[in-house]
């Protein structure tokens, strides 16, 4: 890449950071408790709660990721596409408005492990406790895969050091996180959301235009790469496997159990507005997954050479296919990705750590105004740790964020879903559900061959939801608790 376009890359990104410091500064002016800095005050419309929502999960996976694996192994790679699309429908059909009501009727709970709490009455802090405890475990590494992203990239379109490029990331990230809280993030969000979209669709289509439409692009691919081609066939043509099947469908349960998307159920506006935000969600994550399988495949039509790293293929299309200021914009979409999903994660393990350890363990009397200096020296503690784990460039991206997908997916999906549908679960029963989900993943995660081959995210899910039925049976909910949880069913 030459000088020239470096430079106008660069100025693509320092007017895009620009912007979304902007953003965190408007939102810094808003917010003036714990509930406006961890939950935007429940404002959220619902386009912006479900594009938040959106840009916040897929993170560099969307642009990075799935066209990757799109380019290496052809259309088989899209179950993981179809897993996902039916986790988000899923969820926000059947969860999004009874968590945003019980939530905010529980108190103002502002996260997953207040809202369990108080769901269950709980005497004692050990079931928030565990909760924070597996936020931080597991979040903590998933903010680290996203500055690694964000060194890689810096990193192949500058020439920067790793380290500083690391460092440079993470800064813009802390910054507006730490001045706007989650308004900053949502609406940050939105913007990053749309540029993702955009990218998405550009890049595709200029292919489609330049071969003489999709037709012809289809054909084309079918004629020089026929092995990519096939749903249930690898690019060695062999079939995939049940295991194979189910590892990839499985990723969609990992929505009923990521904080950071359940925050955006918790702050859309109203509960009547979960509607439309739901079918928001659905079409821009249908566009995404489509599009990013369309960036993957058409790198064999428009690239000279072979990539050795797949990860790479929209990177190259973007360089190949547009004038480096164009250029510019669509790889800040992956910085937009990758920062969108950072910031929203480091928002959740910063009340985590505040909400649901520092509060219950030590500041009972803390003020509201106490609580958000609490959150934000949280934000820049926790972003120096992750930095910290991210400073390692021989670190591997998909691997720690499918690791922290499956213990956040396991750890709260069926203790979450269980409780707003069954009122005679007990706290006993949230308990055990946490625990044997997110030690099931680690576990599983160290075992091969066999059954042990399938993604660790759908035994540990299984094996959660079994272990919160037979602990609730065998305990007994107390009467006020099963009441009050029929009453908030309506």
């Amino acid at each position: 890449m030459s000088m020239y376009a470096q430079w106008l890359i660069a100025a693509t990104f320092v007017a895009y950071l620009g912007l979304i410091l902007v953003i965190g500064v408007y939102a810094y002016l808003r917010t003036k408790n714990a509930s406006d800095y961890f939950l935007g005050g429940r404002t959220l419309p619902p386009a912006v709660a479900a594009l938040s929502a959106g840009a916040s999960d897929m993170s560099g996976w969307l642009l990075l990721g799935l066209p990757g694996a799109a380019y290496m192994s052809g259309l088989s790679s899209g179950w993981i596409a179809v897993g996902l699309f039916a986790g988000i429908v899923l969820s926000w059909t059947t969860m999004a408005r009874r968590l945003r009501v019980y939530t905010y009727e529980l108190d103002d709970a502002l996260t997953v492990p207040a809202y369990l709490h108080r769901r269950f009455n709980m005497g004692h802090p050990y079931l928030r406790t565990v909760c924070a405890f597996f936020i931080l475990l597991f979040f903590l590494f998933y903010v680290a895969s996203g500055l690694i992203a964000g060194g890689k990239l810096f990193e192949t379109v500058f020439g920067w050091d790793y380290r500083w490029a690391v460092i440079a990331g993470a800064a813009a990230v802390i910054s507006y996180t730490l001045f706007g809280g989650f308004l900053a993030v949502s609406w940050t969000d939105v913007f990053q959301g749309l540029l993702m979209s955009l990218a998405l669709v550009a890049v595709p289509l200029v292919v489609i235009v330049d071969e003489g439409g999709m037709a012809k692009s289809w054909g084309l691919l079918h004629q020089q790469v026929p092995e990519l081609m096939h749903w249930l066939r690898d690019s060695n043509g062999q079939a995939l496997g049940l295991v194979a099947i189910l590892s990839a469908l499985a990723w969609g349960l990992g929505y009923f159990g990521q904080p950071h998307i359940l925050a955006r159920f918790q702050a859309v506006r109203s509960p009547d507005d979960v509607p439309v935000a739901a079918s928001v969600a659905a079409i821009w994550s249908l566009v995404g997954f489509f599009g990013a399988i369309c960036v993957g495949l058409f790198g064999h039509l428009e690239l000279q050479q072979t990539l050795p790293d797949g990860e790479r293929v929209f990177m190259a299309l973007v360089e190949v296919l547009f004038h480096p200021l164009v250029a510019g914009v669509l790889l800040a979409a992956i910085l937009s990705a990758i920062m969108s999903t950072a910031d929203s994660q480091l928002l959740v393990s910063s009340a985590a750590l505040a909400e649901d350890i520092y509060h219950v363990w030590f500041g009972r009397q803390t003020s509201p105004a106490d609580m958000v200096k609490v959150g934000r020296w949280a934000v820049v503690g926790l972003a120096l740790v992750a930095v910290w784990v991210a400073l390692d460039p021989g670190s591997r991206v998909l691997d720690v964020v499918s690791y922290a997908w499956a213990g956040l997916g396991a750890a709260f999906g069926p203790a979450v879903l269980i409780s707003l549908f069954w009122s005679r679960m007990t706290g006993s029963g949230a308990i055990a559900g946490v625990v044997v989900g997110g030690v099931t993943v680690v576990v599983w995660r160290q075992l091969s061959g066999g059954i042990f081959d399938i993604y660790e995210l759908l035994p540990a899910f299984v094996f959660s939801a079994t272990a919160i039925v037979l602990v609730s049976i065998v305990t007994n909910c107390p009467t006020d608790v099963a009441s009050r949880h029929r009453q908030l069913m309506g």
